[in-house]
């Protein structure tokens, strides 16, 4: 199988499933039809299309291909179809989340790499790729995108995906593994911090100290500066 196909069928599985879950989003805020097309069309395109721009390497492929579009109406609309319980959409949404956004790492750090990048862009574009769709879905309904903190490594695993991907093409290795290592490893690692709570440090709760009233003011020149005894009371002045 082409490096190309493979590419395309990652970046196809990545679009239903975001998009999918662009949908559930939706059905949350309790939209309409038309906010499910929205909503799922951003969450499943918008990966990509941010990556394809980036790399300035001809038309965006959601814009070219005839796959992808309706592919991502496709997984929009069997969110407005069906209708899972609380507990098993809770299940569904993590792990189709983590196998999504692995996915879509490690076909961005390939596409990339395959336009004739280096390793680094590879690694950013693939990060791009996997949490680009998701943060506009986010902004789009109004609430602070995952990629931002409090999510179970959401990024971080983005990363390790692309880096994988990145990697192992590095060494030599077919596509088809570096592809199933680097997305074993993130799914892995992204069900793992969920389920144990597992994020990022957040900002340090030190405060700078005051130190202004300590400053001492330098002599003025051509004044010398005397000790002043204390008198009876203990006081200098």
């Amino acid at each position: 199988m082409r490096i190309e196909t493979i590419t395309t069928v990652l970046d196809l599985i990545g679009v239903f499933i975001n998009a999918l879950l662009g949908g559930s989003v939706a059905r949350r805020r309790e939209l309409d039809l038309f906010g499910y097309v929205v909503i799922g069309t951003v969450s499943g395109l918008g990966g990509g299309l941010i990556r394809d721009v980036l790399l300035q390497h001809g038309p965006p492929l959601a814009l070219t291909n005839p796959l992808y579009i309706p592919i991502a109406l496709a997984g929009a609309g069997l969110a407005f179809v069906v209708k899972f319980s609380e507990q098993d959409w809770t299940r569904l949404f993590y792990v189709l989340d983590a196998i999504a956004l692995c996915v879509w790492a490690a076909a961005g750090a390939q596409r990339t790499l395959e336009a004739g990048f280096s390793w680094l862009p590879a690694i950013l574009l693939g990060t791009t790729t996997a949490v680009g769709g998701g943060a506009t879905r986010d902004l789009l309904v109004q609430r602070v995108p995952a990629v931002f903190g409090g999510n179970g490594l959401y990024a971080s695993v983005a990363v390790l995906v692309a880096a994988v991907q990145v990697m192992c093409s590095a060494l030599g290795a077919s596509t088809v593994v570096g592809t199933a290592l680097g997305v074993s490893a993130g799914v892995i690692l992204r069900l793992i911090a969920y389920r144990r709570g597992w994020n990022l440090p957040r900002g340090a709760e030190r405060k700078p100290r005051d130190v202004i009233g300590k400053i001492t003011h330098p002599p003025l020149p051509g004044r010398r500066r005397r000790d002043k005894k204390p008198g009876p009371d203990g006081r200098t002045d």
